[in-house]
């Protein structure tokens, strides 16, 4: 879900680039975005794409089930459309006729900027399957009670 919907409920075409390019993020990595939390950083998958991509580490983003992609420059490119498609800024984001141009012709990519949604968090019941450490959750209430005279 794009930020602009999810925090202030507007709608546009550039929210669906939003979901587009998570999904990009997510076939490539083999991971969900809902639920991922990387151990060395705590950020979601958009988070340690951007980070690896930051790094000059992008391939280490591809999902360890495949043995060696046979055209790399090809997936290096998808990973760098997906972040284009998850800038924080709509106006940033392209739009999907850009996109389809983008994965499919050899132009020159723009720079992808700061990604939405990628801040260190810790969420409860997360997905930690390719972690191999185990969670633990504590929960507190107080119940106070207030009566009427």
């Amino acid at each position: 879900m794009s930020p602009e919907y999810a925090l202030d409920g507007i709608f546009s075409t550039k929210s669906d680039v939003f979901s587009f390019g998570v999904l990009v993020l997510e076939i490539v990595s083999g991971k969900r975005n809902r639920g991922f939390i990387h151990p060395e950083h705590d950020n979601n998958l958009i988070g340690h794409a951007w980070r690896m991509h930051n790094e000059g580490r992008s391939m280490e983003l591809v999902d360890t089930n495949i043995e060696k992609p046979s055209n790399p420059s090809e997936v290096l490119r998808s990973i760098e459309v997906g972040l284009l498609c998850v800038q924080q800024n709509p106006e940033d984001r392209p739009n999907m006729s850009s996109v389809v141009q983008l994965l499919g012709n050899e132009v020159a990519l723009p720079k992808p900027k700061q990604p939405a949604f990628f801040t260190q968090r810790n969420i409860p019941g997360a997905d930690f399957s390719s972690i191999l450490y185990t969670t633990r959750s504590t929960n507190e209430f107080t119940v106070t009670e207030i009566v009427a005279r």
